[in-house]
This record gives structure tokens, C-alpha cells and sequence, in this order.
């Protein structure tokens, strides 16, 4: 277990709250308390006898504050072996007694970017000291104790009032390993802003840090375990309020991330999406929120069944009551009305989320595999209506380009190969995940025709990337299928263009794929 008894502390910390319960500990085991600066004033204000670390080294802070605790009395304090008498001699030699137990958390480096563009701020908010004593502290846990976290306050008290005024060697270690993780991660934020400075988007050595948000029920299946981190180098925070119902899952997280961006990629009309296994099953926009939520479970309301829904519109007490008639594991939305909430709560199993401060500013997509991962920009190109190559030619009035734009969104955020039919903004059938095109546009027009018969006459055929052969082209215009629109590219474009003209169908040519794996 290997105790180590705690004679002295150094406290500095840039957060100075909940200190009363550690200092009311420390002083039931009479520990010497070290400290600085606005730490040294807090801890006097709360009645705690304290040395001033100037006064304990002898040596006046200087340059702003900027060396204070970078001093050799402090440094080998933390850093002596215990156990080498030539340490020992040394220390006895220039008269410096050990510490024992660091608590210290840095400056606030990243809140001071969100906030602030000032340069100089920021630099000065480039801790020094603190993550200078931390490694030290972390480097010797066989003999000091290094405390960077509030969270972990409650757990040390209870380890010294254990252990009358020691601590286990299993904990020093514990919070010696959070406590490099801390410098790793401290080290990266302010790496990354001075990338993000340069426009640096791809540097040659990339750290990827997260806090854990809280662990989840299970994985993907079961027998997976899995928890859920906050990535602080992006601008998004997890801000996903659940309102009620059961604990969220893995898949539930999966889901609702395409679900939000799907409805946020509308903002025009209210817009409703049900979304499955990452892939959407229904998608609708229309003036009326309910007719967008009614529109959007028809396109397919047996895959609807335990899916995620989605909005971008307030859910109201008559959109809510019709909800309820069906089985969502999730409702995601950025208002409720206080009725329509009464009425979703009746569902008790049911995720109601407010996602009113959930941003979506993420630049980058990372995928992970065997030890290494891939990372790319984030898929956010637009469609320009001025490069779209229309066959034959014709002029798209508002109302139809809004259309094709409808059905070419949706179809970015279904999984390869996609096809996605739609009649006016609303979605018809989805095929998506499969190896073969052809079989996409297969069960897109399947889906089409079971869910909605001869709707699909006149329809919009939304690819997320160009037809290899024009097999699956006349899959669709043999369904009634009348504009297609693709991004090209194949070197078969030829045949696919000729195809069309001969079924008296458009085609209109983005430029733009949209693979989604």
C-alpha cells in the first residue's frame, strides 16, 4: 500500500472554489500550507494559516508574475527521492523540506479563447508554473500526492481521513495519471489554437483529447462498453439537455448527431426527419410543422418504428399528441411548448432532447481503425445553381430548384450508395447503404411504390454520386421517375445522358459528389 504521510502542501490554483472542505482536512492533520498570489488571499480569507511562497523561497515573484513558483526550493521539494540519502543529504544541505501534496489547477487557457481575441490575453493565459509542478509532482508519485482536478477534492479528503493523515500509493498513482493526462491535454489546446492561428489544418503531429461526458448503458451492441467525451479542440460542446425519459445510448448519440443535421441543413421551412441506423427513413419540409412531421412518417412509417425524430421548429401540443401515436426512442428538438411536453413525458421510455444549444461547428471527421485514423474535412459544400449542368437545356424556376436542392441534401446524408426519390419536399422512398447503385435505385422505387403508389410519377431522383452504368437510371424512369439529378463524372456519362433523353427525362448535372461511409 506504501503510505505516505502529507507534512506539506502548495496549493495555486486559477479556479478557487470548494477549498473549505480540503483546508478544513489538511488543518485536522496540522499540514504546512504553501501558496501564491490570489490562492495565498483566498485561503486566508477562509481563516487558514498559510505561508506565502515568496516568503517560503525567499525569492519575490517577478516579470508579472510570470516566475513564482519556478524556484529550486520548490522543485526539489516535489522532485527528491525519498529513499537516496544523496538526495536527502542535499536537501538537508540547502535547508529544503519535502512537499508532499501538490494541488493546482492551470489558468484558464481555453475559456479565454472562446472568449477573447486579444493575443496578449491569451498568451498570458499560457500557464507555466502550474503544469511545470504537476509533472514534477506526477513524475515522484511514490512520494508526493498531485491533486489537478475539484472532482477529485471529495476523494482525497476521504483517502487522508482513511488513512489519518497519509495516502495509498494506488491513489497517488491514479492522480498521477489524470494529472499527465492534464499536461498532455493542456499542451495540446494551446498547440491547436496557434495551428487554428496559422491555418494550419493538417499539422505533421495531431493530439485528439476529450472529458468524459458520462459513461453510456453499452455500445453499438451490449456486450460493447462505451461513454461519451467532449472534444474540447472543436467549437462544439455538448449541450444535448435531456428533458426525459431513459438514459441515452450509443446508437441513440449516432442517430441523433444525422438528425440534427439533417433538419438544421434546412432553414427555410420547418422540417422534420426520422432517422434509423444513421440513415434517414423519412424526410419533409413544409409551411405547416405538422404536415412536415405527418409528410416525413409516411415516407416510410414501418422503418419509422424506434427511430430518431428531429425537428427544427418548435413541437407544439397538436404536433405532439401526434407523436405519441407511434414508438420514437428519441424526440429531438430546439423548443417544446410546456403542453406538448406534458404530453411527450406520458411516453415514459421515450428521450425527449433540447437541442436549443447544440451547435454544429464541427470542421473536421475523424475515423479511427487498428492504431491510426483518418481525417478529412467536414462534407459542408453547397450547391452552386449556376455550375449545375441541366439536360436538356432549360431554365429551373425557384420553386423546382428548391425541389432538387430538397432531394440532393437529404441524399448527402444517407449512407453509400444513395438514392433518394422525392415529390415536392417531401421524401418518397430511400435506398441506401448498398454496395450496388442499382440496387439502391431498386429500393428506393420499391419503397416509393409500397408507401405511395403512383405518387411516384413526375418524381425527383436525388444520387449522391454519378451512375457507373445506366441500368439503374432506367430502374428509376421506368417508375416514373421524370428529373434525375447526379453529380456526373463517369465515364459512361455519355450513355447514362443518352438513356435519359431517350425516357424523355431531365438531367441535371451538380458536379458535386456526396459519398457518405
Amino acid at each position: 500500500m506504501m503510505l505516505k504521510k502529507i507534512k506539506n502542501a502548495l496549493i495555486s490554483v486559477s479556479d478557487k472554489e470548494d477549498l473549505l472542505d480540503i483546508l478544513e482536512t489538511l488543518s485536522k492533520f496540522e499540514v504546512n500550507i504553501i501558496s501564491s498570489g490570489g490562492t495565498y488571499k483566498k485561503i486566508n480569507s477562509l481563516g487558514f494559516n498559510c505561508t506565502e511562497i515568496s516568503k517560503y523561497t525567499r525569492f519575490k515573484e517577478m516579470l508579472d508574475g510570470r516566475v513564482k513558483t519556478l524556484h529550486p526550493k520548490i522543485h526539489a521539494g516535489i522532485l527528491h527521492d525519498r529513499s537516496k540519502k544523496t538526495h536527502l543529504n542535499q536537501m538537508k544541505k540547502n535547508k529544503f523540506p519535502a512537499i508532499d501534496l501538490i494541488i493546482v489547477n492551470f489558468y484558464p487557457f481555453q475559456k479565454i479563447v472562446s472568449e477573447s481575441k486579444n493575443e496578449k490575453k491569451i498568451i498570458n493565459n499560457i500557464d507555466v508554473g502550474g503544469p511545470t509542478m504537476v509533472r514534477a509532482a506526477a513524475k515522484n508519485f511514490k512520494n508526493v500526492t498531485i491533486i489537478t482536478s475539484k472532482q477529485d477534492y471529495g476523494k482525497f479528503c476521504n483517502e487522508l481521513l482513511k488513512f489519518r493523515g497519509s495516502v495509498s500509493l494506488e491513489f497517488r498513482e491514479l492522480m498521477a495519471s489524470k494529472a499527465f493526462s492534464l499536461t498532455a491535454y493542456y499542451d495540446s489546446l494551446i498547440s491547436n489554437w496557434i495551428n487554428k492561428k496559422l491555418k494550419i489544418k493538417f499539422p505533421d503531429r495531431i493530439t485528439i483529447f476529450g472529458r468524459k461526458f458520462e459513461d453510456l448503458r453499452y455500445g453499438e451492441n451490449p456486450h460493447q462498453n462505451a461513454a461519451i467525451y467532449i472534444n474540447d479542440f472543436s467549437d462544439k460542446t455538448l449541450k444535448l439537455k435531456k428533458i426525459s425519459g431513459k438514459k441515452l445510448s450509443y446508437n441513440n448519440y449516432n442517430d441523433m448527431v444525422t438528425a440534427i443535421e439533417i433538419v438544421r441543413s434546412f432553414k427555410k421551412l420547418p422540417t422534420s426527419a426520422i432517422i434509423k441506423h444513421a440513415n434517414p427513413c423519412g424526410v419533409a419540409s413544409n409551411k405547416s410543422s405538422l404536415k412536415s412531421y405527418k409528410d416525413a412518417l409516411s415516407s416510410d412509417p414501418v422503418s419509422s418504428f424506434g427511430g430518431i425524430l428531429a425537428t427544427n421548429y418548435k413541437i407544439n401540443e397538436v404536433i405532439a399528441k401526434e407523436i405519441i401515436k407511434n414508438y420514437f426512442e428519441v424526440v429531438v428538438a430546439n423548443q417544446f411548448e410546456k403542453s406538448a411536453l406534458k404530453i411527450l413525458k406520458t411516453k415514459k421510455n421515450m428521450r425527449i432532447i433540447d437541442s436549443s444549444k447544440y451547435l454544429l461547428k464541427d470542421t473536421m471527421d475523424i475515423k479511427f481503425f487498428d492504431g491510426q485514423f483518418l481525417i478529412q474535412d467536414k462534407d459542408d459544400q453547397n450547391f452552386d445553381k449556376e455550375k449545375f449542368k441541366i439536360l436538356p437545356k432549360k431554365r429551373i424556376n425557384k420553386k423546382f430548384f428548391e425541389e432538387l436542392l430538397f432531394a440532393s441534401t437529404v441524399a448527402k446524408f444517407v449512407k453509400s450508395n444513395a438514392i433518394v426519390i422525392t415529390k415536392g419536399l417531401m421524401t418518397l422512398g430511400i435506398g441506401a447503404g448498398q454496395p450496388s447503385r442499382l440496387d439502391s435505385c431498386k429500393l428506393a422505387v420499391q419503397k416509393s411504390k409500397k408507401f405511395h403508389g403512383k405518387k411516384i410519377k413526375g418524381s425527383i431522383a436525388a444520387s449522391d454520386a454519378f451512375f457507373p452504368f445506366a441500368d439503374g437510371l432506367k430502374q428509376l424512369t421506368k417508375s416514373g421517375v421524370k428529373t434525375i439529378i447526379q453529380p456526373g463524372g463517369s465515364i459512361r456519362d455519355n450513355e447514362v445522358i443518352k438513356s435519359a433523353k431517350n425516357s424523355k427525362v431531365s438531367m441535371i448535372l451538380t458536379g458535386v459528389r456526396h459519398f457518405k461511409h
